[in-house]
């Protein structure tokens, strides 16, 4: 996407990644460029929350240096990848690590114009501001990166519902990659369409993604 006037909105802009069927369906994804902090432990932690938090403050960072420009765009979807040390032998082995056993990749895409320049003088901008707030915040802050991930062919489905009923959706997907006979072979991959801190759990909409070869 090239720099432009206006707002810029990814979820309407790139609907294919964005949206997902209540069914299991294949999809062939580029690379892309994200916001990325890494972390490991429970989702209902302080760690967890506190590095969405950081995220965020970088994110809307950049959002206002490109505002400056013309080019604003709205500050996209949180993902996350999540995995496991455990030697597992199928999902339902992971999903029966305790959380306090996870670990997690945070994300946020970011459009195509944004450069890892501007991501680095977000950064030192929230640092600034916010580094002082507490040890946990500056750490955090100083740990958010801008990577580029492409996951390629994946195999994905949207979950409506808690979070604790995602395996329901996950044996459909994974019943779905063993018909097809697909193996999977990167990590699974959730986006939030839903802000899971002020909706109610059966209001929550997230696609569930899976690479897959």
């Amino acid at each position: 996407m090239n720099q432009q006037t206006g707002k810029l909105d990814l979820t309407k802009a790139d609907t294919a990644y964005y949206t997902a069927a209540r069914r299991p369906e294949q999809l062939t994804l580029p690379p892309y460029n994200y916001l990325a902090l890494t972390g490991y432990g429970s989702p209902d932690s302080k760690n967890y929350a506190t590095s969405i938090e950081s995220m965020y403050r970088v994110a809307y960072g950049i959002k206002g240096i490109y505002k400056q420009t013309g080019a604003d765009f709205v500050v996209p979807k949180l993902e996350g990848l999540w995995w496991v040390d455990a030697k597992v032998e199928s999902f339902t082995d992971a999903m029966a690590v305790p959380r306090e056993e996870w670990h997690w990749k945070l994300l946020i895409r970011q459009p195509d114009y944004v450069t890892a320049e501007a991501a680095e003088t977000a950064r030192n901008q929230a640092l600034a501001k916010f580094g002082q707030t507490s040890v946990d915040t500056s750490e955090k802050l100083h740990q958010v990166a801008f990577e580029s991930m492409e996951e390629g062919f994946c195999v994905q489905m949207l979950h409506q519902g808690p979070f604790a009923d995602e395996p329901i959706t996950l044996a459909q997907i994974h019943s779905y990659i063993e018909e097809q006979g697909f193996t999977p072979t990167g990590k699974h991959h959730e986006i939030y369409l839903s802000d899971f801190r002020r909706t109610a759990p059966d209001k929550l909409r997230t696609i569930l993604r899976q690479p897959v070869k």
